[in-house]
This record gives structure tokens, C-alpha cells and sequence, in this order.
């Protein structure tokens, strides 16, 4: 059985939140909880994750991802070298952009380095924390999947994205 872990993006993901939806969708879904959403450290983000899927076979675990989320795991996968079953990275947020002015930590530059393990980038064509082209060249650095949702914001609750069946039909492609 495919275990899902839930990696959500600053400030962590509301109860309206896409990705809540999706943690409520089956037992087999967890979200990882980090200690800091509104500061982030990315290497205590990467050790979390790591600490998060550790009991679990690796070949049955896929990274759910939204935002910062994406960047922690793109880090993650460069810094451990782990091979999951794969990971779907929707509306990574450009640590590297001239308006990404968060609190965070070690999350800049963006990994560019080849994920070594299936994943797919969902991106929206009017996201104002990353645009198209950003995202595709972020997609082909790790050799990901694209797919762009159309005009979709930053793909979250304030953009309509609260139940989202197409992105559960999205991440089926992962396993």
C-alpha cells in the first residue's frame, strides 16, 4: 500500500486547504508537521521529513507538496539521496524571485540538481510565487512530469482550491 505523506508550504495548509482534503481522503495519509511554518529553517524541515517517512518503505511512500513545501522536498532529495516512489510538487513557490521576501532559511537557491525518483510539477500559468516558465525549468532540472492547471493562482484555498478531485486524479499518476 502507498503511504502518503502530506508536506504542505509556509504557515502550513487550513482545513479548507486541498491538501487537508487530500489527508482526509484515506488512512493512508499523514501530514508531516514541522516545528516552525512561519520562520522556516530548510534543514529542519529536511530533517523532519526524513524523520517522517524513515519507518516506511521507502518504494511505497510519495511527498505531497505545496509551495515551500516543493522546495524543502527538492532540497531533501538532493541532500539524502533517498528513492521514494515519488512525489507530486504543486505551485512551487520561487525562493530565488525578487517579491519572495518570507522569513525563511536555506531554502535559496531552488535545488536544480535531477530528483532521482519520479515527480511531477502542477503549476498554474497566474501564480504570483512562481510563474510558468520558472516552474517548467524548475520541472526540467528534476525531470519531472509538468503539468500546468491553466489559471489557477497559487493553486490554494484563496485561489478555489479547497476539495480537489482533479488533483486526486493527478496524483493516482504517482501510484
Amino acid at each position: 500500500m502507498t503511504n502518503y505523506f502530506i508536506v504542505p508550504g509556509l504557515g502550513n495548509s487550513g482545513p479548507e486547504h486541498w491538501q487537508t482534503h487530500f489527508e482526509k481522503s484515506g488512512n493512508n495519509f499523514q501530514r508531516i508537521n514541522q516545528k516552525e511554518w512561519e520562520a522556516p529553517v530548510c534543514k529542519d524541515w529536511i530533517e523532519t521529513i526524513d524523520k517522517a517517512v524513515s519507518g516506511y518503505e521507502l518504494s511505497n511512500v510519495v511527498l505531497i507538496a505545496h509551495s515551500l513545501g516543493c522546495a524543502a522536498i527538492a532540497h531533501w532529495a538532493t541532500v539524502n539521496k533517498r528513492k521514494i516512489k515519488g512525489a507530486m510538487l504543486v505551485s512551487p513557490s520561487d525562493t530565488e524571485a525578487p517579491n519572495y521576501n518570507f522569513p525563511t532559511k536555506g531554502f535559496d537557491p531552488m535545488p536544480k540538481e535531477r530528483i532521482d525518483f519520479k515527480t511531477m510539477v502542477v503549476a498554474s500559468t497566474d501564480d504570483v510565487w512562481v510563474t510558468l516558465d520558472r516552474a517548467r525549468y524548475f520541472a526540467n532540472n528534476w525531470n519531472s512530469e509538468f503539468i500546468s492547471i491553466g489559471a489557477a493562482g497559487h493553486i490554494n484555498v484563496s485561489s478555489g482550491f479547497g476539495e480537489w478531485k482533479e488533483g486526486l486524479e493527478i496524483l493516482k499518476k504517482l501510484g
